[in-house]
């Protein structure tokens, strides 16, 4: 099919992993929904998810535009 390499869903779950990981910096500071102990915990999950969130949704695929 000509078309076919357009056609390609190119979803790779990174714009999801990006928000997932800003709700986790949003959330992780504050005492009253999580415990001080847990906090810097999600703070810096929240940063591990969303660069890994980064990488897949711009930097993988640059790579196989050019």
């Amino acid at each position: 099919m000509v078309h076919g390499e357009h056609n390609k869903s190119r979803n790779s779950g990174g714009f999801a992993l990006i928000i997932l990981g800003a709700l986790m910096l949003i959330v992780g500071p504050q005492e009253a929904i999580i415990p001080k102990s847990i906090s810097v915990i999600v703070w810096i999950g929240g940063i591990i998810i969303g660069g890994i969130g980064f990488y897949l949704k711009f930097i993988r695929n640059k790579g196989k535009r050019q």
